[in-house]
């Protein structure tokens, strides 16, 4: 590309790079743009960041190796833990749940080459700083009805066990712990220990889905619990448990 360029623009192409960290591609195109003028390329690229973001994968690939694991193509465990590392938060912190969402992430503890760049583009960020100065708002993400919903689906999936159809149910409890801390349930726990005793096996789509649905329509003493409603049968035995073991007022 350079090899068409006379001295002078290709001068221009190299000082662009030096000063932005753009690629090549980028200073061509914002030079070309200007009329190989410098100042009007700057103007470009620093107030139009859609060209910034999506076409300059430079900074996110040397990221991506940063993470990658030796042997794999892919950021495995390690490389997330130095990931959190590098962002200030825990590993548990539910902002990588939301993360991983915008990384449109297969499954937990891992993220392939295209999920990773992929999803810092759609954030529009290329660095580490970036990213935790965009975390306050990935958590803000979750108050918001509909993202919480898509995110609660997401997290169905992302967190089974690669091959299996439902959750493994250790794995189900820490992950309603997880959001519905954000939602304040007041009855996650009495849910978690109702599974624990009653229940026992891994849990369905269907299950985790609905449970979301009874949580938003369903206030916590159940006064509009309507037995006739089509829950599914475990919700409607939560409902026994809860007023066996005098939770919530008996419906008698």
């Amino acid at each position: 590309m350079m090899s068409k360029l006379g001295r002078g623009q290709k001068d221009k192409v190299q000082q662009f790079m030096a000063i932005t960290g753009a690629s090549e591609k980028v200073a061509l195109q914002a030079l070309k743009a200007s009329d190989w003028h410098l100042e009007g390329a700057f103007d470009i690229f620093y107030s139009q960041p859609q060209i910034r973001a999506v076409t300059d994968t430079t900074h996110l690939e040397e990221l991506y190796k940063r993470y990658r694991d030796p042997d794999v193509d892919m950021i495995l465990v390690e490389g997330i833990s130095l990931l959190c590392n590098d962002l200030q938060v825990d590993p548990q912190d539910i902002v990588m749940l939301v993360l991983s969402w915008h990384m449109k992430a297969a499954t937990m503890c891992e993220f392939s080459c295209q999920e990773f760049i992929g999803g810092l583009q759609s954030l529009g960020v290329d660095s580490i700083p970036k990213l935790r100065e965009k975390l306050p708002s990935l958590r803000n993400e979750l108050r918001d009805e509909h993202k919480f919903r898509e995110i609660y689906n997401f997290a169905f999936s992302w967190a089974r066990e690669k091959g299996q159809k439902p959750l493994a149910l250790d794995t189900a409890l820490g992950m309603w712990r997880l959001l519905f801390s954000e939602k304040h349930w007041p009855l996650v726990e009495h849910w978690c220990q109702f599974l624990q005793v009653r229940h026992n096996k891994a849990i369905s789509r269907d299950t985790w889905s609905q449970l979301l649905e009874f949580v938003k329509t369903i206030d916590p003493q159940l006064s509009n619990y309507d037995e006739e409603g089509a829950w599914p049968y475990l919700i409607d035995e939560f409902v026994e448990y809860l007023t066996e073991n005098g939770i919530v007022p008996s419906r008698k």
